[in-house]
């Protein structure tokens, strides 16, 4: 069985592609880095390590790569393709589309009508439909209707801590233990294959917030309140006992709005909520928090893991003070070496507070929530200011 990756970085290596080699597919990796891709074409395989006491450690075997920059041979591979998987960074499908649009289009020609599915595991809600509508945008459209009689774009939810490591080998990466891979098993096509590892559903939804809530929300919480008070790495911020009950706090919030939403039992997601929690403070894992911080504009759009748990808490009736000085400490988020950081810094300095909450994260000046945020911005940028 032949599987398709785009994307050979951490994620994609200790991750996505482990559980693919691990499910008896030959991975095949789309790749930018040409040391990355001559280093898998020859080894045919790399090792992952967990971060865990024991510190085991196992190879993934039947792997290559090829450069994404060859479109026709990136085509050649996804027109044979039993899968095809992403994990490039949401912004970056637009650039991997018309690669994916070639391959079907070849696959299509050559009367290829055996079942695809295309899924895009990125950070994001409703990745792979994303991706469809790029894909489409590429693909002729008297083509549209015959692809959707074969190829599928279900949407998943993914998560595994994988920092930034360095290794004498390139290829060799570390990864915690935990690891959640869901797909959307409404929107596959008859008779798929499961992956081990893989968790099927129904109805996605839950899962993509509970994820989004819980881990992103707490993950850029502590990144941010730690990029505030100095320290470089998560788990030197939860040693914080301010940021680790300021981080509960959010957490207790975005759980009221999952509990509420969904009718879960709190106990349970309460456990869920520790669980991921100590996640943050693996000794084994240095995970800086401008990694973690980064791109602050993205992180703070409408449909993103601050604005959007803040205004459903708010339909709800929930008072989210704790998430609100979250999305504060992110428009403080001034790190000189991240783009989205410098673009934010430049527009709250040029327009003002109140039109970059407008215009970038899509809460009007009649919204009440705007001007929590504006308050709690007003505090938090004071104290910033005295640390500094």
């Amino acid at each position: 069985m032949k599987a398709v990756h785009f994307g050979a970085g951490n994620i994609g290596r200790g991750f996505i592609g482990l559980l693919l080699s691990h499910a008896g597919y030959e991975v095949t990796f789309v790749a930018r880095n040409e040391r990355k891709i001559h280093l898998l074409q020859q080894n045919k395989q790399y090792s992952v390590t967990l971060a865990n006491e024991a510190r085991d450690t196992e190879v993934v075997n039947n792997v290559t790569a090829i450069s994404g920059k060859n479109r026709a041979a990136v085509a050649a591979v996804v027109a044979t393709a039993d899968i095809v998987t992403t994990a490039v960074g949401v912004t970056a499908l637009k650039h991997i589309a018309e690669s994916i649009a070639a391959g079907i289009e070849l696959r299509l020609q050559r009367r290829n009508l055996k079942p695809l599915h295309i899924i895009a595991c990125e950070n994001a809600i409703s990745g792979s439909s994303l991706l469809k509508r790029r894909v489409y945008e590429h693909l002729p459209a008297e083509r549209h209707e015959e692809a959707d009689s074969c190829i599928a774009f279900p949407n998943t939810a993914v998560d595994r801590i994988v920092p930034v490591q360095e290794h004498d080998d390139p290829l060799k990466v570390t990864v915690e233990p935990y690891f959640e891979w869901i797909v959307d098993r409404s929107a596959m096509m008859d008779g798929y294959l499961e992956i081990e590892g893989v968790k099927y559903v129904d109805a996605l939804e839950p899962y993509i917030e509970r994820k989004l809530y819980t881990v992103n929300t707490g993950h850029c919480t502590a990144a941010y309140h730690g990029y505030l008070e100095g320290y470089e790495t998560i788990q030197e911020a939860m040693g914080d006992s301010r940021i680790r009950s300021e981080l509960s706090e959010v957490l207790n919030e975005t759980g009221s709005i999952l509990t509420s939403k969904y009718h879960w039992d709190k106990k349970k997601h309460d456990r869920y909520v520790q669980k991921m929690m100590k996640r943050f403070t693996n000794p084994r894992l240095s995970d800086s928090v401008i990694r973690v911080g980064r791109s602050p504009i993205r992180k703070l759009s409408l449909n993103d893991r601050l604005v959007r748990p803040a205004l459903q808490a708010r339909e709800l009736g929930i008072p989210v003070p704790h998430l609100t000085s979250a999305i504060a400490a992110a428009l403080l988020f001034d790190y000189e070496k991240d783009e989205e950081a410098v673009t934010l810094q430049a527009a709250i300095a040029q327009s003002g507070i109140h039109d970059v909450i407008a215009s970038h994260m899509g809460i009007s000046r009649k919204h009440a929530f705007h001007q929590e945020i504006v308050d709690s911005y007003g505090v938090l940028k004071e104290a910033y200011t005295a640390i500094k």
